[in-house]
């Protein structure tokens, strides 16, 4: 049903009009001269059927006010004429009218003119709505670059984005693998469907079948509803795993078999459900690597690196620091604000261990903290990397802890890494009175992942 605003001041027409509509399933707001039609565009009617000849305010400003509005959402409008002013009515549709009606007209004239305006009106509004979907595409949400490697990046990223090929981003923690994950989507064929975020590395291991894959309903304790799980739920779009590496190994020849075969198996069902996504995947970590553990199947490597997109690290993006910068200062409503020379060297200067990550919190927590309208180097809390070096910072061939401190007494023949990574995590355990939950905490590491290598080493 569509909302239609009737104005004319001839009662008997205007009635006999709006039964017309009336009957044919529209909703008419009627109105008996231009003053009032005026007042009723409040309402947003989707089309405006005005008389030309009306007191105090005619049918020709009521026209000329509609199509003043900026916005671009002005509704169409028909204009109503005798014959005697044809001429009035040509020169209404020069200023923009869709077209007009001669008095008197027949009810199938005036329905087959309404339906057509409406259905222009509509078109218009799916172009204004399209074209601000586009503009939305051709702005990277949040990417602020004009380094040269980012620059090659989003050269690769576009090529990428316009195929329908597994994409994976790597990068260091920090460097923003959702962002260039969410172009990949914005930018595809897929734009205008849902796009699915999964941390693999935030959601315990028992727990990942059913998040990805669905379950029906009772196919195990407390599931009591079925689950469509979030491959589903990405049908027709793209679907995000962060933290790739940090999937169950029982688990990933079950996403293989989807990413070939096209069906996922829920959990407690029998048959096999079709599903359409594009898979995009991320991790700081080494896949290679993580195969030559043991960690990772290589032939789901292989499967998920047919597209791979490298973020540089911020040390690498030399003058995008200053853009940066300024694009957080504003997004945290300093817009007003200035920072100072020598803060924006120490910025320069500075490595970002935490990447772009690290410079956002940092904006962030200046910005909210500020007591002048100009951001200081004073206000800059010290470089991590600073108090390493104060405290006697190794050297370059040194062995180093990841806490920058140097290891000490390695044995000349070599040690294995296994069992330090055991032992580790023994007097971790130690420390933390055996409460798993702290020890992962401690460790800087998702609880699933430690209790996997508990169970590795047999430390249970």
């Amino acid at each position: 049903m569509s909302r239609i605003l009737l104005i004319d001041d001839d009662v008997s027409l205007r009635e006999v009009a709006a039964f017309m509509l009336t009957a044919a399933g529209h909703e008419v707001i009627a109105a008996g001269d231009g003053e009032e039609g005026l007042a009723c565009l409040h309402d947003d009617p989707d089309l405006v059927v005005t008389d030309i000849q009306m007191p105090g305010i005619d049918g020709m400003e009521v026209l000329r006010r509609i199509k003043e509005d900026e916005a671009g959402t002005a509704p169409p409008v028909i204009v109503l004429t005798a014959f005697g002013t044809v001429e009035q009515a040509v020169e209404a549709m020069k200023l923009g009218a869709f077209t007009y009606l001669l008095k008197p007209f027949a009810r199938d004239e005036l329905l087959l003119t309404v339906e057509q305006a409406l259905h222009t009106g509509q078109l218009e509004r799916d172009n204004q709505r399209l074209r601000g979907l586009l503009k939305d595409r051709s702005a990277v949400k949040g990417l602020v670059y004009a380094s040269a490697p980012m620059n090659r990046l989003m050269d690769t990223l576009k090529r990428a984005a316009a195929s329908d090929g597994t994409v994976l981003v790597t990068g260091e923690s920090g460097t923003g693998k959702e962002l260039v994950a969410r172009a990949c989507h914005d930018m595809s064929p897929r734009w205008d469907r849902a796009f699915v975020p999964v941390n693999c590395g935030a959601i315990p291991g028992e727990l990942m079948e059913s998040e990805l894959f669905g379950h029906a309903k009772g196919a195990f304790t407390g599931a009591g509803r079925e689950s469509t799980g979030r491959i589903r739920a990405a049908d027709g779009g793209t679907l995000f795993l962060d933290e790739i590496a940090e999937l169950p190994l029982a688990l990933q020849p079950k996403l293989l078999r989807v990413l070939e075969s096209k069906t996922v198996d829920p959990v407690g069902e029998t048959r096999s459900v079709d599903v359409d996504f594009r898979l995009v995947c991320a991790t700081n970590r080494d896949l290679e690597a993580e195969v030559q553990a043991g960690n990772f199947r290589e032939d789901l490597y292989y499967r998920l690196n047919v597209l791979q997109l490298e973020i540089p690290p911020l040390r690498d993006r030399a003058g995008d620091v200053a853009l940066l910068w300024s694009h957080f200062t504003r997004l945290h409503g300093g817009a007003d604000l200035a920072s100072d020379p020598d803060l924006m060297a120490e910025l320069d200067r500075r490595t970002w261990r935490g990447n772009v990550r690290e410079l956002k919190n940092i904006n962030q927590r200046m910005v909210l903290m500020r007591t002048a309208d100009t951001l200081r180097l004073t206000d800059l809390p010290p470089d991590r990397t600073d108090g390493l070096a104060a405290a006697g910072k190794p050297d370059e061939t040194d062995p180093v802890r990841p806490d920058g401190l140097p290891l000490t007494d390695l044995p000349a023949g070599g040690f294995s890494l296994v069992d330090m990574e055991k032992e580790i995590i023994r007097q971790a355990l130690a420390l933390n009175n055996g409460n798993r939950s702290q020890t992962a905490v401690y460790l800087g590491i998702p609880r699933h992942v430690l209790v996997y290598r508990l169970e590795k080493y047999d430390l249970n």
